[in-house]
């Protein structure tokens, strides 16, 4: 990992970004081709989806549509191991998912006059599950769960066709799926899956959907841009990201570790340490090289630790520290300060933030009952992670009587006729004339 010293500079949140450049070269080069693929699924259906699968999954004649036998087989030959650690899993974001459905409220305005606040699940929703360089059944739990938890009634979940599955999805994937209930299965991968939830495809008996969530590459992200306004999409959920924050009293080891885990994922992944401690960045990167070589995945962790979207970055202080941070707004935060929990309050801009050397990013991918499906790019700064709230549809209920009616009647005709638009003040009279 390269290093670089922002030590004793004048820094504005821009200087800050440009210092340690996102992978944004491959997103902007997706997005044509996944506009086009999703085009294709949208005018030709089932036959593009097929092609597709046959070109980028080299896989051909399977079944689009999941038998439910496949996904009971699945269930049976999953291993006692793995299916009591995704039960625990589910248990977890279930109760922690269930924080975030708000209670409806009722607000008085006046005499007679109510307002209600409520939130909507949406009817229908297509999760997608990636299924390239890993197996991703927490992910099945991280986009169902939720949905379930806000109370969506139609659940479909589409992921790639494996050629060393004889065309199916990945087993365990399934398996997660029939854990949760979730009958609906289609295999189909990438951007052609976002086309096909947005716009259905009847052949296979597939209807459109309202929402569409889950993770992928950049031709996945790419796509919901291309169907964002056709359905609702969460966050584009891009390569990983990792920033640790880092004092002098830090493990070396355990920062390093952090940093290889997530550059695990994928080779433009962002791996990166802010610390105000030289020799701390010394003995990180010493760990980071060690570990990364021996790593099972070296290769891709290699090429993720050397390109420009990782580095180690020194800064003078502890504020300059949480400037950087806030402004780099990273998918995942880690904390490993002397103070951590007091620190924390400050870092407010990062897609889920892991407080102390106890509580490491791989903990959230699975077993913290957090989600794991979060914004990268530094969409961190305004927009959220995924939750039951990603499926949920404020909506205000108003109700006001004639008396409370009435003591807003001129307010409201006076206001019509100042815009010109008359007729909405007749609307109000009309209630007050014989």
């Amino acid at each position: 990992m390269r290093t670089i010293d922002l030590r004793g500079r004048e820094l504005s949140p821009a200087d800050m970004l440009a210092a340690v450049p996102r992978a944004t070269q491959a997103r902007a080069e997706a997005l044509d081709t996944a506009a086009r693929i999703v085009d294709d699924v949208r005018d030709r259906g089932d036959a593009a989806l097929r092609e597709q699968a046959e070109q980028f999954d080299r896989v051909s004649g399977h079944e689009l549509r999941v038998p439910a036998t496949h996904i009971a087989e699945a269930l049976e030959q999953l291993s006692d191991e793995v299916r009591d650690a995704l039960e625990e899993a589910i248990r977890r974001v279930r109760i922690a998912s269930a924080a975030q459905v708000p209670a409806p409220q009722i607000t008085e305005i006046g005499p007679g006059a109510r307002i209600t606040q409520r939130w909507q699940p949406v009817h229908r929703v297509g999760v997608y599950i990636p299924g390239g360089k890993a197996v991703y059944p927490s992910s099945v739990i991280m986009n169902v769960v939720p949905a379930q938890v806000a109370g969506v009634q139609q659940i479909a979940l589409a992921s790639p066709p494996q050629a060393d599955q004889g065309g199916r999805i990945h087993p365990t994937i399934l398996a997660a799926a029939a854990l949760l209930g979730v009958t609906e299965v289609y295999a189909m991968g990438g951007a052609g899956a976002i086309g096909a939830f947005a716009h259905g495809v009847p052949a296979i008996g597939l209807d459109p959907v309202d929402v569409v969530s889950g993770p992928g590459n950049n031709y996945v992200a790419s796509a919901k841009r291309a169907v964002a306004g056709v359905v609702g999409t969460d966050s584009e959920a891009g390569a990983t990201e990792i920033l640790v924050v880092a004092d002098d009293a830090a493990d070396a080891r355990l920062v390093a570790a952090d940093l290889v885990s997530q550059a695990e994922h994928d080779e433009q992944a962002s791996a990166v340490l802010v610390t105000d401690s030289a020799e701390l960045a010394e003995r990180v990167a010493a760990a980071v090289t060690e570990l990364a070589a021996r790593t099972r995945h070296s290769e891709r962790v290699g090429v993720a630790l050397d390109g420009p979207q990782s580095a180690i970055v020194l800064v003078d202080d502890r504020a300059m520290a949480t400037a950087f941070s806030n402004a780099y707004a990273p998918e995942h935060l880690e904390l490993h300060l002397s103070d951590a929990e007091e620190a924390a309050s400050a870092f407010t801009s990062a897609g889920a933030v892991f407080v102390g050397d106890q509580t490491p990013v791989s903990l959230g991918d699975y077993m913290a009952g957090s989600n794991h499906v979060l914004p990268t790019g530094g969409q961190a700064r305004y927009a959220p992670g995924l939750g039951a709230y990603t499926f949920l549809r404020p909506q205000q209920v108003i109700s006001y009587d004639r008396d409370a009616l009435a003591a807003v009647r001129e307010g409201v005709v006076a206001l019509a006729n100042t815009e010109v638009l008359p007729a909405h003040g007749e609307a109000i009279e009309a209630r007050f004339t014989a």
